[in-house]
C-alpha cells in the first residue's frame, strides 16, 4: 500500500509499505481523509521532540471498515468511522485511575507510532466510533474538535460565565464551538484579522485584535470590570498565558490547551492573590468523540467551515509546506487518501 512518510525532517515521500497486520480484536480500515495537525507539521519541520524517523504521520482521520470481528457496537464492513488515536498502556497510575488520556506512556498515532497517512490501518475495535451518518470529511475533523471539547470540559462553565479564548487557530476555534454549547458570552483574541473573522462566523460575541486594541481595556468593558470567569489559552505562547492570568476574574479558571515551546516567567503570587484555578488538558476521551459526533450530526456545530483546502495524497508535500509557512490564512487542511 501507499503511505505518506517523513523520512527525515523537511522531507515528504510517498512510499510503498507493507499492509498492516490485523491482530485479534482489531479491524482493517481503509483510510478516507486525514487532517494535517500542528503536531504533524512539527514532525515535518523537526520541532516535535517525541517523533522518531522515519515516521508515517497523521491522527485526525476518517476511514471505511473493510473487515471487523463481530462486536457489541454493531460496527460492520462498509461503515464510515473515526477513531481514538491515543494508545495508553492500561497499567500506569493514570490508567488505573481512569485518566487514560494522560497515560504516562501515551503513544499517539503519527508521533510515537505510525499514523493514518496511508491507505490501510488496523485499529482495535474499542477505539472505533460510528460516524452516525457524517461525511468522511466531517469525521476527519472530530479528533481536533475533541481535543478542544476535552479542554473546555476541564472547568465547569456556567451559562452566565464570560469566556475568553486566546488564539483563533483551529484548536481555539474548536474551543469556541465547544464553549458555545455552554454559554453565550465568549470573546476571542488573536493578532490576525482573518482568523478573527472566522471566529465571528463561528459565533464569537466579540473579537479582539490585540495588536490593535488593548486587551485589558476590552476586558474591563466586556466584563464590567470583573474579568473573565474562564480564560482558554490556545496558542502555547508565554504572552497568551500571562494574558489569561491578567484578564481572569478573581477565583477564575484558566484552561491550557496550547503546547508551549518557550518558558514563561511570572510571579506566582498573582495566582494566590486571585485564587486562580489553572487546568492543563491533554488529548481527549471516548465521550468527547461520541458527543462531538452527535453535535455535528444534530447540526449544532459546523466543522467544515474550518477546512481551508483539500489535497490529493500525491500533493502531501505541498500541504505540509503550506502549513509550515502558514501566515494565518489557513485553518485545517485535509488530505484525501481514498474515494
Amino acid at each position: 500500500m501507499k503511505a505518506i512518510v517523513i523520512p527525515t525532517p523537511n522531507k515528504i515521500e510517498i512510499r510503498e509499505v507493507p499492509m498492516p497486520e490485523v491482530k485479534p480484536g482489531e479491524a482493517l480500515l481503509k483510510v478516507k481523509y486525514v487532517g494535517v495537525c500542528g503536531a504533524d507539521v512539527a514532525s515535518y519541520t523537526g520541532n516535535q521532540p517525541f517523533t522518531t524517523y522515519p515516521r508515517i504521520p497523521g491522527h485526525e482521520f476518517s476511514a471505511e471498515i473493510i473487515e471487523i470481528p463481530e462486536n457489541e457496537k454493531g460496527l460492520k464492513a462498509g461503515d464510515i468511522v473515526t477513531c481514538n488515536p491515543y494508545f495508553n498502556c492500561g497499567t500506569c497510575y493514570s490508567c488505573e485511575r481512569g485518566f487514560v488520556n494522560c497515560c504516562t506512556d501515551n503513544q499517539t498515532m503519527g508521533v510515537q507510532r505510525d499514523g493514518a497517512f496511508c491507505e490501510y490501518i488496523s485499529i482495535p475495535v474499542d477505539r472505533i466510533y460510528s460516524g452516525q451518518g457524517l461525511s468522511a470529511q466531517e469525521l476527519a475533523l472530530i479528533e481536533p474538535f475533541s481535543i478542544s471539547q476535552h479542554a473546555v470540559s476541564r472547568a465547569t462553565i456556567k451559562k452566565s460565565d464570560n469566556v475568553l479564548i486566546l488564539g483563533a487557530g483551529p484548536i481555539g476555534l474548536f474551543a469556541l464551538l465547544a464553549a458555545k454549547q455552554l454559554c453565550n458570552k465568549i470573546a476571542v483574541v488573536d493578532i490576525l484579522d482573518n482568523r478573527l473573522a472566522l471566529a465571528t462566523e463561528y459565533g464569537a460575541d466579540a473579537v479582539v485584535n490585540s495588536k490593535m486594541q488593548s486587551l485589558e481595556a476590552f476586558t474591563k468593558e466586556f466584563t464590567d470590570g470583573q474579568g473573565f470567569d474562564v480564560c482558554i489559552e490556545a496558542c502555547g505562547a508565554p504572552e497568551t498565558f500571562l494574558g489569561c492570568i491578567d484578564n481572569a476574574a478573581f477565583a477564575g479558571n484558566i484552561i491550557l490547551i496550547g503546547n508551549g515551546k518557550r518558558e514563561t516567567t511570572f510571579n506566582h503570587s498573582i495566582l494566590l492573590k486571585k485564587e486562580l484555578n489553572v487546568y492543563g488538558s491533554r488529548n481527549a476521551l471516548k465521550d468527547d468523540f461520541i458527543n462531538n459526533i452527535a453535535l455535528v450530526a444534530e447540526k449544532k456545530a459546523d466543522v467544515m467551515k474550518m477546512v481551508s483546502g483539500i489535497y490529493e495524497m500525491e500533493q502531501a508535500a505541498d500541504a505540509f509546506e503550506a502549513l509550515a509557512h502558514n501566515n494565518g490564512t489557513l485553518a485545517k487542511l485535509l488530505i484525501k487518501i481514498s474515494d
